[in-house]
């Protein structure tokens, strides 16, 4: 089965670029009509998705964090990646990868593919 694992630090500083790469086993992100999505859940809050690539490679990201946020891919590793600028420490949060035919929510429910999600906190 698909299975998708997250990887990067756990810990990042202001105003620095935060990076984590999923990497998705048992299935291809090109595979049609798939999308995968990162979400994170910063401490007492609810899940928020923010951005997704397609099978085609075309992004897709939540308007609010969109100009702090890109997702590229790597196909020849199966991998996904996103990037996150201009870290605060409003953004220390779990991080999750996410895949399948949706895109765009706030609920593990809505996805087919779920990472285990990694801690990442912002701080100096």
């Amino acid at each position: 089965q698909v299975q998708l694992q997250e990887s990067g630090p756990g810990l990042v500083k202001p105003s620095q670029t935060l990076s984590l790469t999923c990497t998705v086993s048992g299935g291809s992100i090109t595979t049609y009509y798939n999308y995968w999505s990162w979400v994170r859940q910063p401490p007492g809050k609810g899940l928020e998705w923010m951005g997704a690539i397609g099978y085609r490679g075309s992004t897709y990201y939540n308007p609010s964090l969109k100009s702090r946020t890109s997702i590229s891919r790597d196909t020849s590793k199966n991998q996904f990646t996103l990037h996150l600028n201009s870290v605060t420490p409003e953004d220390t949060a779990v991080y999750y990868c996410a895949g399948g035919k949706l895109y765009g929510r706030s609920s593990s429910d809505d996805y087919d593919y779920w990472g285990q999600g990694t801690q990442v906190t912002v701080s100096s």
